[in-house]
């Protein structure tokens, strides 16, 4: 039944790959129109960007989600417009200003981890292996659906790049470091993480915010510096991607240190063209007071059950 309805929904998807972008485009305006006036979200976006930006008025917030929706629309064509994209297509919609940070690196024989957040558009990176001899790779969550699962992959690593369950991350980045493999990992690091996996919390956009420490204590046990990859939206259809070094010698950081530093850059992105961030995702489920009740109590049970072992 999966791969039926796989099939149902995929030949179409299939089909409006092959149409121009400019085309596609007048599909997404219409998706714009439902989707905005239907409301999909409308509580998270609204309550999200009200939280972040508490000095802006109603109608300042209600522009800035009305551009959110129409960049919502444009990114879900763009991406499976990714499907058939050729080469020379993919290189001049999205341009990399400063690749040669990339460049001195594999010189250098060191592999880096990329971080970067859910701004701009993030699905047209599967073009970095274009730019670069690293071997490009991507943390990713597999769907549940495996037929989905992998139309997504062939979208995603189109010109190249490996993909990496998140489950599993570490152990395959350690291994392709013990093979001498050069590789460029890039993490999405505003993603909200699991309640009993949280270490770290901050204030981001106005609100006090658990966030992924992943990078920074892989980039510090491997040895890879860490580059912050800002990706900005020249105009419709067209981005441009910017390297900047985070920590070059990620073991000689302080705790937290990375974590903050690519959290702050994230954070001046996003106030500059709020527009382009995902704030439909619900990113502050998490409240401070109750995750941490949570884990006490899961510290305490873990203590009793080790108890009753030891005896």
């Amino acid at each position: 039944m999966n791969r039926l309805i796989f099939s149902i929904y995929n030949f179409p998807i299939w089909l409006l790959t092959l149409l121009p972008l400019n085309v596609l485009y007048i599909l997404s305006d219409f998706f714009f129109v439902i989707i905005y006036f239907a409301g999909y979200r409308k509580k998270v976006v609204m309550t999200n960007l009200q939280n972040s930006f508490p000095e802006k008025t109603i109608t300042e917030l209600k522009k800035i989600a009305r551009r959110f929706y129409r960049h919502f629309c444009d990114s879900f064509i763009e991406s499976i417009y990714a499907l058939h994209m050729s080469e020379n297509e993919i290189r001049k919609r999205f341009r990399y200003k400063n690749s040669e940070i990339l460049n001195r690196f594999y010189k250098e024989n060191k592999s880096v981890i990329l971080v970067f957040g859910h701004y701009g558009n993030w699905d047209w990176l599967n073009g970095m292996p274009l730019i670069t001899k690293h071997q490009v790779a991507a943390l990713y969550h597999p769907l549940s659906n495996r037929y989905f699962d992998e139309l997504f992959k062939r979208i995603r690593c189109r010109f190249g790049v490996k993909l990496i369950p998140m489950k599993t991350s570490y152990k395959e980045m350690l291994t392709d470091a013990q093979k001498g493999t050069l590789t460029a990992t890039y993490f999405l690091t505003d993603q909200r993480p699991v309640w009993s996996s949280i270490r770290y919390w901050t204030t981001f956009l106005n609100q006090e915010t658990p966030v992924l420490t992943g990078s920074e204590v892989v980039a510090a046990k491997l040895g890879q510096p860490v580059i912050y990859l800002d990706i900005q939206k020249i105009k419709r259809g067209y981005y441009e991607a910017e390297f900047e070094i985070i920590s070059e010698h990620p073991g000689l950081a302080k705790e937290y240190e990375i974590t903050e530093l690519h959290t702050r850059k994230l954070e001046n992105i996003i106030v500059k063209k709020p527009e382009y961030w995902l704030w439909s995702h619900k990113r502050w489920k998490h409240k401070r007071e109750e995750i941490e009740k949570r884990l006490k109590k899961k510290h305490v049970k873990n203590s009793n059950s080790n108890t009753q072992l030891e005896r």
